[in-house]
């Protein structure tokens, strides 16, 4: 799966680092990373990353109690201080996904 961004302008270079920044991770964690993909879009002041993984890796990127998923939104929003723009974390289970 690919990334994609719906930005513009200055904005487009930070959000597609940390649509990179949110790939990287989630692919380290779940058993198939073919189907991770994460896609970024404006939501009023801020931007939604919005991250899909098949249906048998939801678990893992959410984990136990939601800590990971909650490391993940901490990550994120310690880099978002740095560059001065908002961004929210979506976890979605990718229905589109084969299971191997």
């Amino acid at each position: 799966m690919t990334q994609s961004t719906n930005m513009s302008g200055g904005e487009d270079d930070s959000s597609q680092n940390m649509t990179s920044l949110v790939m990287e991770i989630a692919k380290a964690l779940v058993d198939s990373p073919e189907f991770v993909s994460v896609e970024s879009f404006r939501d009023g002041e801020a931007t939604v990353l919005r991250l899909r993984v098949a249906p048998g890796d939801i678990g893992k990127v959410i984990g136990k109690q939601g800590r990971t998923a909650r490391s993940l939104r901490t990550i994120l929003a310690a880099a978002s201080m740095k560059i001065k723009h908002r961004f929210s974390l979506d976890i979605v289970e990718d229905d589109t996904a084969h299971r191997s």
